[in-house]
C-alpha cells in the first residue's frame, strides 16, 4: 500500500487526537502566556545541556542552573536518571517564577541502555513489528531514567554511503522509509503521550541532509523540488502523518537557506501543507552555525529562525541573548515570540509535565524497566534478523557446533565496538563479544582466536576515529607477528571465520569517508586467510555499505552483521550456527567501487539505456554512445532488496486480479512463494512498481509494497500484495499528487532485480 494511506488507516487514531489538541487552545497553556513576560517566553524557546554526554559540538552550556532559576531555559538534555532529573525539575518549578518545567531530552537512537543494531540494521530486518518493539523498550527505558523527549527518529534517505550518517537511516528507499518512520514513530509514542513510558518523538533531519553534497557531512545540497517530493521527503510525511510530536532541522541548506531558517521547509512544507503543529527544534548550534553559511551575525540569523517558523533553539543561546534587542528594533514580534513559546508549552502540557512535573522521576523504574531480560531477548533477536548472507559458498554456512573453529579478526573480540556509532546511552563494557557468543552458543566446539590483524594501521585515521574513546587499537605486536599468529589457528582448524570491517565511529555523525573499502590491514589478512583453503566465513561488520568487489570473489561466505548492539556476540552466534536463518534484506545498493555512487534501484534510464541486465547474457557489455562505463558494468555488486538464506525459495504463478481499473481502485497482486530447500526460513516479498509513460521521467522501478513470509522446507504459500490508488501517484511538475492513465508494469521477487514481471492498466 501507499505509506501515505496506510498510515493514515493504521494510525489516525494517534494522528487525529494529536492534531485536535493542536487546533484548539490549551486553556493551561493559555494561562500560562498570559502570566508570562517576554523575557520568560524567550527563556522557553532555550535548549541547554550541562554536558556529561557525547556532544555533536563544541559548545556545552554554561550557568545551567541560574539560567533555569531566571526562567531562561525550556529544555534541557544530557541529563539521565530520575533523580537527576527531579533535581532539575524541583529548579524549575521551585526556583522560577512561573514554575514551569522542563522538557528533558536525549539522542536515544537505537536503543537506551539495551542497544539495538544500527538503523540501517536494524531496518535490515523489513520486520516494522520489531522495529516497533524496539522503540517501544527504547521509551521505557528512556522515561525510566527521567527522559521525555528523543531526538529519533532519523528518516534521511541516503544514497551516498561515503556519508557516515547514512549508519542512522533506513536507506534508499522512500517506501521502506516511510515504513520505518512510521513504526519508530508509533513505537515511541504510543496512543498516549501523558504514560509514563512514552515519549515524544523527533523527526529528523528537515531536510535533504541525506543528500549533502559528496557525501561530506553537515554539506550543502542541491535538488529540485520534483524529485525532493517524490523521492526524499516521503518519510518525513510519514512521521508527520504518524502523529509526530517534534520535528529537528538538519544542518544543511535547501535552494540557498539553511534549514533552521528556511520559512518555505518549516511554514510553507511542514506546517501548511503537511499541517504539522508540534514543537520544531533547531539541531545543535544550527542556528549559530548560519553565520559560517554567510547570512549575519547572530542577531540576524537568529530571527531569521524564528520569522522561518523554528520554536527552539539547540545549545546556541541565539534565541536567548539577541530576540529581545530584535524586539525592541522592530525585526521580530512578539506574536512569534508567543506562538513559538505556545508549541512547546503545548508539548509538555501534552507529555502531562503541566499536571505533574515528577511522571518521569520514580526511582524505582530503573531497576524494574531497564536492560531486563526481556529487553535483551529482544536486542538479540532483532540483530539477529538484520544480518544479511551476502554470499553462500559451499554451504559452509551454517556451521556445526562441534568443530574445530579459528576466530580470527580485530572485531572478533571488540567490547567497544559492538554498539556501534551513536550509542551515547550504552555501556560498552555489557556488550557480548564474538568470542562470547560462540561459546555461550556452541559450548562444545574447539575455538582458538587470533587477532589477525588492526582494524587499521593508520594512525592518522585511528585518532580521527577515537575521539570518543579507543575504538581503533594498534596493537604492539607488529602487523607479521598478528598474521602468523591467525595463520597458525587457521590451519590447525576446520573452519575459518574472520570478523572483519569497520570500527564503530568509522561510520556516523562527522565519519564520512572518502574510501569505504575494508581498510587494507584487514585486506591483507582476508587474503592470506583465503591461501589457506581453509573454509572461510567472513562476518562483516559495518555502519555503511562497503566496496567489497575483491572479497566477493574469493571462495568465502559472507554475513554482514552492521554493528549488531548489545547481544551482538550472541546474535551472531545464533546465526553462523544455524540457531537462526538469515533473513536480512539490504535497504541501500552496494556498489562495486567508488565511482559508481550514487548508484540505487530506482534510477532514471536515459534516452541513450544501456542493455538492461535482464536482456542478454553479456547484457552489461561496453556499449559505445549508451550511458555506461568504460571500466565497470553499471550494475551494483549488490541490488537493494539482496539478502540470501540457508535455504531456497522459488517465485512462481505472479499474476493481478485486474487487468484494467478505475482510478480510486485497488490491485490485488499474487504470487506463489515455495520453499524449496533444506531449511526452514523467511523470505521477504518485494513488490516492485514501473509507471511505463508518464509526464514526467519515471524510475525504471520502485518499491511499492514487501511482505515477510516464514515458510517451512517444502511449504509454498500464496502472497498478496495490494497496491492502493496512492501506489500509482507521484508528485508532478506542478506538485501536485496526480496519477495518470497508462500501463503499470509489476515486478516481484527476492530483490529489485526480480524477474517475474506482469501487468495491468490505468483508465
Amino acid at each position: 500500500m501507499k505509506l501515505e494511506k496506510c498510515i493514515a488507516l493504521l494510525f489516525c487514531m494517534c494522528s487525529n487526537a494529536f492534531a485536535a489538541q493542536s487546533q484548539s487552545p490549551i486553556p493551561e497553556v493559555e494561562s500560562l502566556l498570559e502570566q508570562m513576560t517576554v523575557e520568560e517566553k524567550i527563556g522557553q524557546l532555550n535548549l541547554l545541556t550541562p554536558g556529561g554526554g557525547i556532544a555533536t559540538g563544541s559548545v556545552v552550556s554554561e550557568n545551567v542552573e541560574a539560567k533555569i532559576k531566571a526562567g531562561e531555559v525550556g529544555g534541557i538534555f544530557g541529563v539521565t536518571g530520575p533523580d537527576k532529573v527531579r533535581k532539575a525539575q524541583e529548579i524549575a518549578v521551585n526556583s522560577s517564577r512561573l514554575k514551569i518545567p522542563l522538557l528533558i531530552g536525549s539522542d536515544v537512537i537505537h536503543g537506551y541502555k539495551t542497544t539495538f543494531p544500527i538503523p540501517l540494521g536494524s531496518a535490515s530486518s523489513w520486520d516494522m513489528d520489531l522495529l516497533k518493539q524496539s522503540a517501544q523498550i527504547a521509551a521505557r527505558e528512556s522515561t525510566a531514567d527521567g527522559i521525555n523527549w528523543n531526538f529519533s527518529p532519523m528518516v534521511d534517505i541516503a544514497r551516498d554511503p561515503r556519508w557516515g550518517r547514512i549508519a542512522e537511516g533506513a536507506g534508499e528507499d522512500p517506501y521502506l522509509g516511510s515504513a520505518v518512520a512510521t513504526a519508530m514513530v508509533e513505537g515511541y509514542q504510543g496512543t498516549d503521550l501523558t504514560a509514563p513510558h512514552t515519549m515524544l518523538a523527533t523527526v529528523k533531519h528537515l531536510i535533504l541532509y541525506g543528500a549533502s553534497e559528496g557525501g561530506r557531512d553537515y554539506n550543502s545540497v542541491d535538488m529540485g523540488k520534483i524529485k525532493m517530493f517524490n523521492q526524499y521527503l516521503p518519510p518525513y510525511k510519514a512521521a508527520v502523518d504518524a502523529g509526530v510530536g517534534s520535528a529537528m532541522t538538519s544542518f544543511n541548506d535547501i535552494d540557498g537557506i539553511p534549514a533552521s531558517a528556511n520559512k518555505w521547509m518549516i511554514t510553507d512544507l511542514l506546517r501548511e501543507r503537511w499541517g504539522f503543529d508540534g514543537l520544531v527544534v533547531s539541531d545543535y548550534t544550527s542556528v549559530n552555525e548560519m553565520i559560517a553559511h554567510g547570512l549575519g551575525d547572530l542577531q540576524a540569523v537568529s530571527a531569521m529562525a524564528l520569522e522561518s517558523g523554528l520554536d527552539m533553539d539547540m545549545v546556541g543561546e541565539g534565541f536567548l541573548t539577541t530576540l529581545k534587542k530584535s524586539l525592541d528594533e522592530g525585526k521580530v514580534t512578539e506574536a512569534q515570540i508567543t506562538t513559538a513559546c505556545r508549541r512547546i508549552l503545548e508539548a509538555k502540557y501534552r507529555l502531562g509535565l503541566l499536571e505533574d512535573p515528577f511522571r518521569y522521576s520514580n526511582e524505582a523504574r530503573p531497576e524494574k524497566d531497564i536492560l531486563t531480560d526481556e529487553n535483551r531477548k529482544l536486542a538479540r533477536k532483532l540483530a539477529a534478523h538484520s544480518f544479511v548472507l551476502l554470499k553462500r559458498h559451499q554451504n559452509i554456512l551454517p556451521l556445526k557446533k562441534n568443530v574445530k573453529i579459528a576466530l580470527v579478526g580485530p572485531l572478533a573480540d571488540s567490547r567497544n565496538n559492538m554498539l556501534g556509532t551513536w550509542a551515547p546511552t550504552g555501556e560498552h563494557r555489557l556488550a557480548v563479544t564474538v568470542l562470547e557468543g560462540f561459546k555461550n552458543v556452541a559450548p562444545e566446539a574447539s575455538i582458538t582466536y587470533a587477532k589477525g590483524a588492526n582494524i587499521t594501521n593508520d594512525t592518522v585515521m585511528a585518532k580521527n576515529v577515537n575521539v570518543f574513546g579507543p575504538k581503533v587499537e594498534i596493537d604492539k605486536r607488529s602487523p607479521e607477528t598478528l598474521l602468523n599468529e591467525a595463520l597458525a589457528a587457521a590451519k590447525a582448524a576446520d573452519v575459518v571465520v574472520a570478523v572483519v570491517g569497520e570500527a564503530s565511529e568509522m561510520s556516523g555523525e562527522a565519519a564520512s569517508r572518502t574510501e569505504i573499502s575494508i581498510p587494507d590491514a584487514q585486506k591483507r589478512l582476508i587474503r592470506a586467510l583465503a591461501k589457506t583453503n581453509k573454509p572461510l566465513v567472513l562476518v562483516l561488520m559495518s555502519g555503511r555499505p562497503l566496496t567489497i568487489e575483491e572479497e566477493y570473489e574469493l571462495p568465502v561466505s559472507i554475513l554482514q552483521v552492521w554493528h549488531p548492539g548489545v547481544e551482538a556476540g550472541n546474535a551472531i552466534a545464533d546465526v553462523v550456527f544455524g540457531d537462526y536463518n538469515p533473513s536480512g534484506k539490504l535497504t541501500a545498493t552496494w556498489p562495486r567501487n567508488v565511482g559508481q555512487i550514487p548508484v540505487y534501484h530506482s534510477m532514471k534510464n536515459t534516452g541513450r539505456p544501456a542493455a538492461p541486465v535482464e536482456s542478454t547474457q553479456d547484457a552489461e557489455a561496453f556499449q559505445k554512445f549508451k550511458s555506461n562505463y568504460l571500466d565497470a558494468p553499471n550494475s551494483p555488486l549488490l541490488p537493494f532488496g539482496h539478502g540470501l538464506s540457508y535455504t531456497e525459495f522459488e517465485y512462481s504463478d505472479l499474476r493481478v486480479d485486474k487487468s484494467e481499473i478505475g482510478a480510486d481502485e485497488t490491485v490485488t497482486v499474487s504470487v506463489t512463494l515455495k520453499n524449496i530447500g533444506s531449511y526452514d526460513g523467511a523470505e521477504v516479498v518485494q513488490l516492485y512498481l514501473r509507471d511505463v509513460v508518464r509526464s514526467i521521467t519515471p524510475p525504471k522501478r520502485q518499491l511499492k509494497g514487501f511482505q515477510k513470509v516464514f515458510l517451512k522446507k517444502g511449504e509454498s504459500k500464496k502472497v498478496n500484495l495490494t497496491l492502493s490508488p496512492d501506489d500509482l501517484k507521484f508528485y508532478n511538475s506542478d506538485l501536485e499528487f496526480t496519477v495518470e492513465p497508462g500501463e503499470f508494469q509489476v515486478f516481484v521477487g527476492t530483490d529489485s532485480n526480480a524477474a517475474l514481471k506482469t501487468s495491468f492498466s490505468l483508465k
